[in-house]
C-alpha cells in the first residue's frame, strides 16, 4: 500500500499525513522497562487495515487490543504495555493530549459541566488545590494493568454513559474523592488526610468499591454498597418495602430483602373473608421493583431475597431459581438465602422431620429464630404438638437435600446461619437482632420492617465497604495507618452522603456501621508460602485478621474520642466488654491453636471506657470488579488459573496473578484443591474476627467424583463442618463445568464426628 498520500483524521476532526513512526514510538514508549514483550509483535498481531481518512482513535484502539490479546502466562508483561496505551488514549479523549491539566482548571471545567459537586470548589482554596495538584502523581496510571483500566473507564470514572465520553484520568478520581470525605475535617489537618489517602488509595493498599469510586465527586450523593430492607406481613409494608427497593436500586446499591415475614398460601385474611395467595406474588413484586432500573449503567440491579427454612411454603421457594417449572411459579431474577439455624441441623443429624409453619400462626416464633435459640426450640416444640395449628412435616434429610440440589444446580441459593449472626456479632439479640443478610452475604446488620416510606420507626441498614489489600502488607504493623485511614474515611462518608428514605438515615446515624474487608489473600497466602488445602495457612491467616480486627476496633475506638460513640453503642455487645475473640465457636481451637499476638485486654478497657464511633467495622465482600484495579485476586478467593479470563461489558479482560514468574509454584488454584475443608476452616479464622460475616463459596469439580457427579452427602457434610465452625454465610455455589474458566459476577456422611454440631 502506498501510505505516502494517506491521511488520518485526528481526535479533532482535523486530517495530517499519515506518520507511521509515530505510532512506533508510542508503542515503543509503552513497552519500556517491560520483560517478555515486543513492539513488533503487537504491530504486527494488529492487522490495522489502513485506508485514506482513517481516525487516529480507531488505530490506537486496534493496537490496545493487540497488546491485550497477547496478554498470558509466558508473556504477562502486555498486561502493563496495554494499559500504559489505554491510558494514553483514555488521556487524549478527555483532555485532547496526554498531559492532564492543572488540577484547578480541571475541577472548574467539570463543575461548570455538571459533572462534580459544586461543594468541592467552594470548601476547597485554589492555594489547596495548588498544592494538591503538585502533590498528585499521574505516572502512577502506569501501574495500573489492562483489566483495571478497563474496569476504570467503563465503570468508574466520571463520564457520559451514553456516548462513553471520559471525562478525567485516575489519580484525580483518587484525589476527589479524599477531597469529598475530609472536607469537614479542620483546615490544618485535612490537606494531610487528604493526601494520606490519596497515596493509599493510588497505591493499592486500600481498594474502594465501586459506588465510592464512581459517585463520590459528583452531584449523585448515595455511596453505600449494601442496603437491608425488612418486610412486615401487610400490604401497606410490602409496597413500602417495593418503593425503597426503587429508591436504592437507582442509586447504586446491591438489595438485601427479608421476606421471611409473608404468610404462606391459603392463610386468611381478615378473618377468613379473603385466602392469602402466599409468597411468591409478593416476590415477582419485590423482583420487577429491583429489575426497573440499570443503575446509571454502572451495574444492574440485584437483590438475594431471605426466608426461613421452616416456612410453609419453603419446598416451593426453594425451586424458585431453576429453569423447570413455568412463569407462575418461578422468580428466576432474584438469589435466595435460605435462613437455618441448631435446631434444623439437630433434626438433620437425628434424621427425624422438620415442621413446616407459616410465621402468621405462630406468635413469637419467628422473632425467636434469630433472637433467642433455646425460645424458638420451646415454642417450635409446642407448636408442633398444637393439633389446632396448621403445619406439615417433612424429612430434615429432604428438605437439606432439596436445598443442596437446588443450590448446586442454580449456584445462587445461599445459606444464612441465623443464630451464628446473632450469637457471634457486635449486637445484642435481645434489643437489635440480625435478621438478614445482603445481596452478597457479607453483611449481618439490624433491620425493623417499614409500614411507609416515610416510616421513621422502621430501620433499613446500610453498610459502606472498602478493603484492605492484604498483599501489600510485609508487616502487619503496618496495617494500622490505613486501617485507620480507612475508618475515618468512610465514616466521613455516612454524614456526606444523602439518604433517600428516612429509616436508612435513623438507623445509619444511630449505628453509623461499616464493613472493611480485604483483596488479594490468594498472593498474600503465595507470597508466605502456604496453600489454602494443607492447614499452612491457618496461623498466618488468623495472625493476619486478628491484626485488621484489632487495628479497625483501635481506630473506631480513637474517633470516637474524637467524635462520641455512634448513639446506640448500647446495642452493641462491645458496650458489655465482649468482643469478637470471645464469642466465636470454640470447636475452631481444635483446627487453629494460634495465640492471640495483641493487647486485647487494653482495647477491651479503652472500648468500654470511650466507645466506638462505629457499631461494625469488618465484612469480607466478594470484590470481584474493585480488585481488578489493584491487580489483586478478588476478596479471599483462590484464582481460577493464573491468567483469570473474566468478562465484562467491555469484552473479555484477561488478569495475571500477582508476581506469577516468582510465585507461579506457590499459587494453589481453585481446581487443584482437593476440596472445600481446608478453604472453609480458613473462612472460620477469619470468621472468628470478622464482626460481620463472609461472602465464603463452595466449589465442586464433579470429575473427581464417581459418574462425574457430586454425591450429595458431601454436599451435606460441607454444610455441616460450615456450621460446626462458626461459619455465619454460604455465598456461591461454583460447579466446575470442563469449559474455560470465566469468573463473572454472576454451590447422610457424618463419620468421624464432623457433623458434631
Amino acid at each position: 500500500m502506498d501510505f505516502e498520500h494517506l491521511q488520518v483524521t485526528k481526535r479533532d476532526g482535523r486530517k495530517e499525513p499519515i506518520d507511521l513512526d509515530k505510532i512506533h514510538r508510542v508503542v515503543t514508549w509503552a513497552a519500556e522497562g517491560l520483560e517478555h514483550v515486543s513492539v513488533s509483535q503487537v504491530e504486527l498481531r494488529s492487522h490495522i487495515q489502513f485506508y485514506d481518512g482513517i481516525r487516529t482513535k480507531d488505530i490506537h484502539e486496534t493496537i490496545i487490543k493487540s497488546a491485550a490479546d497477547l496478554i498470558s502466562e509466558q508473556a504477562p508483561d502486555y498486561q502493563y504495555l496495554a494499559a500504559r496505551l489505554a491510558i494514553f488514549h483514555l488521556r487524549k479523549i478527555a483532555y485532547g493530549e496526554f498531559e492532564p491539566p492543572h488540577f484547578y482548571a480541571h475541577v472548574q471545567n467539570l463543575t461548570e459541566r455538571g459533572k462534580y459537586d459544586k461543594h468541592i470548589l467552594s470548601d476547597y482554596s485554589e492555594a489547596e488545590f495548588n498544592e494538591l495538584n503538585d502533590y498528585i502523581d499521574h505516572w502512577r496510571d502506569m501501574n495500573f494493568a489492562y483489566a483495571a483500566v478497563k474496569q476504570l473507564e467503563g465503570k468508574y470514572l466520571v463520564q457520559n454513559r451514553v456516548t462513553g465520553e471520559v471525562y478525567e484520568s485516575p489519580q484525580f478520581l483518587y484525589m476527589l474523592v479524599g477531597m469529598c470525605l475530609f472536607a469537614d475535617y479542620p483546615r490544618d489537618t485535612r490537606l494531610d488526610y487528604v493526601k494520606r489517602f490519596y497515596d493509599a488509595a493510588s497505591t493499592f493498599k486500600l481498594s474502594l468499591p465501586t459506588p465510592i469510586m464512581s459517585g463520590v465527586r459528583t452531584p449523585s450523593r448515595q455511596f453505600s454498597s449494601c442496603v437491608l430492607i425488612e418486610c412486615d406481613d401487610s400490604l401497606d409494608s410490602i409496597n413500602a418495602t417495593s418503593s425503597a427497593i426503587v429508591r436504592y436500586v437507582s442509586q447504586r446499591a446491591g438489595i438485601g430483602i427479608n421476606a421471611g415475614r409473608i404468610r404462606a398460601e391459603g392463610s386468611e385474611i381478615r378473618s377468613g373473608e379473603a385466602r392469602h395467595t402466599g409468597c411468591i406474588p409478593f416476590y415477582k413484586h419485590f423482583q420487577t421493583a429491583v429489575k426497573c432500573c440499570s443503575q446509571g449503567g454502572v451495574r444492574g440491579g440485584a437483590a438475594t431475597l431471605f426466608y426461613p427454612m421452616w416456612h410453609l411454603e419453603v419446598e416451593s421457594l426453594l425451586v424458585l431459581k431453576n429453569n423447570r417449572g413455568v412463569e407462575t411459579n418461578r422468580v428466576r431474577h432474584m438469589d435466595y438465602g435460605v435462613q437455618i439455624n441448631r435446631l434444623l441441623y439437630q433434626r438433620l443429624l437425628k434424621k427425624q422431620h422438620i415442621t413446616l409453619f407459616s410465621p402468621s400462626d405462630v406468635p413469637g416464633l419467628y422473632e425467636a429464630f434469630f433472637a433467642d435459640q433455646d425460645e424458638f426450640e420451646r415454642l417450635y416444640t409446642k407448636y408442633e404438638a398444637d393439633e389446632s395449628i396448621r403445619k406439615r412435616s417433612v424429612p430434615a434429610v429432604d428438605l437439606f437435600s432439596l436445598m443442596l440440589q437446588e443450590r448446586a444446580g442454580t449456584g445462587r441459593v445461599y445459606v444464612q446461619h441465623v443464630d451464628h449472626c446473632n450469637t457471634h456479632s457486635p449486637f445484642d439479640p435481645a434489643v437489635a437482632p440480625v435478621r438478614q443478610s445482603n445481596l452478597c452475604m457479607e453483611i449481618a446488620l439490624p433491620t425493623k420492617p417499614l409500614n411507609d416510606l416515610n416510616d421513621e420507626d422502621g430501620e433499613i441498614a446500610l453498610c459502606t465497604l472498602s478493603a484492605l489489600n492484604l498483599g501489600a502488607f510485609d508487616d502487619l504493623a503496618d496495617i494500622e495507618p490505613v486501617a485507620d485511614l480507612i475508618v475515618r474515611a468512610l465514616d466521613a462518608l455516612l454524614d456526606y452522603q444523602d439518604y433517600p428514605v428516612p429509616a436508612a438515615y435513623n438507623a445509619t446515624m444511630k449505628r453509623r456501621t461499616l464493613g472493611v474487608g480485604v483483596i488479594n489473600y490468594a498472593y498474600y497466602l503465595a507470597k508466605n508460602g502456604t496453600k489454602y488445602s494443607d492447614g499452612s495457612a491457618l496461623g498466618l491467616t488468623h495472625r493476619a485478621f486478628e491484626a485488621i480486627q484489632y487495628y479497625l476496633l483501635k481506630a473506631s475506638n480513637t474517633l470516637a474520642k474524637e467524635k462520641g460513640a455512634c448513639p446506640a453503642f448500647a446495642d452493641t455487645v462491645y458496650s458489655k466488654g465482649v468482643l469478637p475473640i470471645d464469642t466465636y465457636k470454640k470447636e475452631l481451637d481444635k483446627i487453629c491453636d494460634e495465640p492471640l499476638q495483641l493487647d486485647w485486654e487494653a482495647l477491651r478497657k479503652e472500648i468500654t471506657t470511650h466507645g466506638l464511633r462505629n457499631s461494625t467495622l469488618s465484612a469480607l465482600m466478594p470484590s470481584e470488579t474493585s480488585s481488578q484495579i489493584a491487580n489483586a485476586t478478588n476478596g479471599i478467593e483462590p484464582p481460577r488459573g493464573f491468567v483469570s479470563v473474566k468478562a465484562s461489558k467491555d469484552g473479555i479482560l484477561k488478569q495475571v496473578v500477582p508476581e506469577f514468574f516468582r510465585l507461579k509454584g506457590q499459587y494453589e488454584l481453585l481446581w487443584q484443591m482437593p476440596g472445600n475443608e481446608g478453604y472453609l476452616q480458613l473462612v472460620a479464622v477469619m470468621q472468628k474476627f470478622v464482626d460481620q460475616t463472609i461472602s465464603a463459596n463452595t466449589s465442586y469439580d464433579p470429575q473427581r467424583y464417581p459418574g462425574g457427579k457430586v454425591p450429595m452427602n458431601q454436599l451435606i457434610k460441607d454444610l455441616l463442618l460450615t456450621y460446626k465452625l462458626g461459619v455465619k454465610t454460604l455465598y456461591y455455589h461454583n460447579t466446575r463445568d470442563g469449559a474455560v474458566d470465566n469468573q463473572d459476577d454472576l454451590a447422610d456422611d457424618c463419620a468421624g464426628g464432623a457433623c458434631k454440631i
